[in-house]
């Protein structure tokens, strides 16, 4: 008991005036949230009489662009709605419409569908789809209910209505994951929401503000990962030992993210984002969201790896609490190695799925490989996957020793094996199980588990024993 209090006050020692340090340094840094001087103009702010509507896709045709007027006007009949659109040969290139029913109600409108969208991904019958509705402005314009001047389509197609599908996969996901982890899962959704929360209300707009990137993305980061990990986990001396490697891991990626932003001068040129925030303000630092982007990527990952080593040091333990410090580490290592390699896969595939159209269009370049990867278009990826990887790798070995010593201080009830000697030293005819001979992991744990079972048996006639002597002074007293 008096170790185990020793090593809880070291971990509060260290955690708790890390975690003021760290809202204080929040509330220092925390946004005004002014947005005076910002110079963006909304794509979806519309002009006077312009709308954004709604609806669903009752008919695709393909015809001359130049009817789409006529067929604006048409469209508020049945007539244009079964005509024979579909084979229609007008002047002109060709473009796709969708007759479309308003959500609000009225006659199906004539939608002009963006060239990209038809031969990517096209639109079919039963789409939701959102449009810019230009009838009324058009009509203010001629000071009439005349249609539109031929060749100017009053319905044009906007983006795609994803409410309905984005929702039912939101609540397959939750229900997954707390029907797998139960009430821990829960919690880790709901400290998800407060990461966001973070994310949206602290670091997004301190960037906007000009605020100091590498320390805005650090104390943000740590808020986090404080409240995540001990909201998902709970107050133990297991979970702080996964946020001491945790910010240990941190602290390095963004180091490195630091001094890698400047020596391969990311500038986000290569990014149309980037080039439109650098002409809004000039408080905003595009390498400083570089920079802040390439910590934060790696917060999921590194979480993952710190909470896997802390919790497989106490497995360990327990499976085997005689087993000397030295061989704990050595074999949740060995975990630990395993978790690298396919962690070090997960990054990098991870990356290389949400830049694969650049991928794309860089191979068809035919470049070479060195000149590719090196490019403004892939360099900050290939940075982030470096970056990211090297933080989690050693965060692994750090977290794994701050767990061997702090759970070689806490320490766990004893596993025992039958006594195999007369000259035994232990109490009660037992011999503590010795593994520092076994080498293998689940060597280790299948011996804990035979010493568990065979005590059981060891102990089965004593307790037959005790229930009948129990039994026989009930009896007397009767």
């Amino acid at each position: 008991m008096a170790a185990r209090r020793k090593a809880n006050r070291i971990l509060a020692a260290v955690l708790i005036p890390l975690t003021l340090l760290t809202l204080a340094a929040m509330a220092a840094l925390w946004p005004s949230g002014s947005k005076e001087g910002l110079t963006l103009a909304n794509p979806y702010a519309a002009a006077p009489g312009v709308t954004f509507d709604t609806g669903r896709i009752q008919r695709v045709v393909t015809e001359s662009c130049t009817q789409a007027s006529a067929g604006d006007s048409a469209a508020g009949g049945t007539a244009a709605q079964d005509g024979p659109a579909q084979g229609s040969t007008g002047g002109g290139s060709q473009c796709t419409f969708a007759f479309t029913e308003p959500d609000k109600g009225g006659n199906p409108v004539k939608v002009v569908i963006n060239p990209d969208i038809a031969k990517s991904h096209g639109v079919k019958v039963g789409d939701n789809i959102r449009y810019l509705n230009l009838s009324h402005a058009q009509a203010a314009a001629t000071g009439t209910d005349a249609p539109a001047a031929q060749g100017s389509p009053s319905y044009i197609f906007v983006d795609f209505v994803r409410t309905m599908p984005i929702i039912l996969l939101a609540i397959l996901y939750a229900v997954v994951v707390v029907a797998v982890a139960r009430w821990r899962g829960l919690r880790a959704l709901i400290g998800l929401i407060g990461a966001y929360f973070v994310l949206g209300s602290f670091m997004l707009p301190g960037l906007v503000e000009g605020k100091p990137p590498l320390l805005l993305a650090l104390v943000g980061s740590t808020v986090i990962m404080i409240g995540v990990l001990y909201f998902a986990h709970g107050f133990s001396a297991r979970t702080s030992t996964a946020l001491l490697g945790t910010i240990f891991g941190l602290g390095i990626t963004a180091l490195l993210a630091a001094w890698a932003t400047d020596a391969a001068n990311l500038a986000g040129v290569g990014s149309h984002d980037a080039a439109t925030l650098v002409n809004i303000s000039d408080s905003i630092s595009i390498s400083g969201i570089i920079l802040c982007g390439l910590i934060i990527s790696g917060l999921g990952v590194l979480n993952d790896v710190t909470i896997t080593q802390s919790s497989a040091v106490w497995e360990l333990y327990e499976l085997a609490p005689n087993t000397s410090a030295r061989k704990l580490f050595s074999s949740a290592m060995r975990i630990g190695r395993d978790h690298i390699a396919s962690t070090v896969y997960t990054i990098a595939f991870a990356y290389a799925g949400a830049a694969l159209p650049i991928l794309i269009i860089v191979m068809l370049y035919n470049r070479p490989l060195g000149e590719a990867l090196t490019s403004a278009e892939l360099s900050e990826e290939v940075i982030r996957t470096l970056v990211g990887s090297i933080g989690l790798v050693l965060a692994i070995p750090v977290t794994t020793l701050i767990a061997v010593l702090v759970v070689k201080a806490t320490g766990v009830r004893s596993a025992v094996l039958p006594r195999t000697s007369d000259a035994d030293p232990h109490p009660g005819g037992h011999a503590a199980i010795t593994a520092d001979d076994v080498d293998d992991t689940g060597a280790l744990a299948a011996a804990a588990a035979v010493a568990g079972r065979e005590r059981a048996e060891a102990d089965a006639p004593a307790t037959r024993r005790g229930r009948r002597a129990a039994r026989h002074d009930s009896v007397q007293r009767d």
